[in-house]
């Protein structure tokens, strides 16, 4: 009784110490990422206040917008601006809109919100199924029909396969709108035309993991005794084929997370994707640092999550983890 309490109090210190370092991690290059996207801005070639007044207004007016917008400060001095407003919640003004970028970036990260997570149930979905079915029936014609149609999936242009689905779905058939974002139907296309190569890559990953764990000897023992076949695939196969694929699937969902700009520039959806390249033909610097910073934020909070679901996928990667 005492060693069952012992070994699960260790278990616990593991995962406790693996979620820390693991946060610490995400601390230092959340800062990092802070610095290279500040800099980053200040090299981009063209000069937002001339954009602004889109070179009509006199020197002296030019130098009175940038001492009003802060852009004659030093650098480091801008930087810590910069800092201390991300720590407030305040990514300044947009030049152009006068809008708070924060509100600006808040309306469209849940646009874009609805259209990932469209996106990334239709790609598990399919990926994963198409995976699964293809290493079960591996060197059949559905293994290589499967196959053939993921290759295909994985090279099609996102937008190549957005105009495809508007003319189908939208113009000849007229089943469904073609741009827009009023409701949920509107999401369908965008959905599928983004969702389709990472579905394609799922299922290439979802079948190669699947065929690794299958050739286990684990897997020849349950089958010896007499365990269901689907038993077999999805309680011990599937289960420990999980860590590449949940991989792929964080990164996948950081890509999404962080905007399609191609996708909701076809179908005119103003999602973070659609502002940041506004922002970038403005030369809006402060629209732009804040979609940028949103982006960096959203892949590296995504692949925290990812670590920590390792962890309860496979404890002994928390065991290792907790030792070092």
């Amino acid at each position: 009784m005492y060693f069952k309490w012992y070994k699960l109090k260790k278990e616990e210190n593991s995962l406790g110490k693996y979620i820390l370092k693991r946060l610490g991690q995400t601390l230092l290059v959340l800062f990092a990422i802070s610095i290279i996207v500040f800099l980053l801005m200040n090299v981009l070639p063209g000069d937002p206040v001339a954009l602004m007044l889109e070179k009509r207004a006199d020197p002296a007016t030019v130098e009175q917008v940038r001492h009003s917008l802060g852009l004659d400060k030093p650098l480091f001095q801008q930087y810590w601006d910069f800092l201390v407003g991300i720590f407030h919640g305040d990514l300044g003004t947009s030049y152009f809109t006068k809008e708070p970028v924060m509100a600006t970036l808040t309306r469209s990260f849940f646009i874009t919100l609805q259209l990932a997570a469209c996106s990334f149930v239709f790609a598990v979905i399919i990926g994963v199924t198409c995976g699964m079915l293809a290493a079960i029936y591996r060197g059949k014609a559905l293994d290589s029909t499967l196959m053939t149609l993921s290759i295909v999936g994985i090279s099609a242009p996102s937008f190549w396969v957005a105009i495809i689905l508007q003319i189908i779905f939208g113009l000849q058939l007229d089943l469904l709108p073609i741009s827009g974002f009023s409701s949920p139907i509107y999401f369908i296309l965008p959905s599928i035309a983004l969702g389709t190569r990472y579905a394609a890559s799922i299922a290439r990953i979802t079948r190669t993991s699947m065929l690794d764990v299958i050739g286990q000897d684990y897997i020849r023992t349950a089958r010896a005794k007499g365990v269901k076949e689907s038993v077999v695939m999805w309680k011990h196969a599937f289960k420990n084929a999980l860590i590449p694929i949940v991989t792929l699937l964080g990164t996948q969902l950081g890509y999404m997370l962080g905007g399609s700009m191609l996708i909701e520039k076809v179908f005119t959806i103003p999602g973070i994707g659609n502002v940041l390249v506004t922002s970038l033909n403005n030369r809006d610097l402060p629209l732009l640092r804040g979609a940028m910073l949103y982006v960096a934020v959203a892949f590296v909070l995504v692949n925290l999550l990812v670590d920590i679901s390792y962890a309860f996928i496979d404890p002994r990667i928390r065991v290792t983890e907790g030792k070092k």
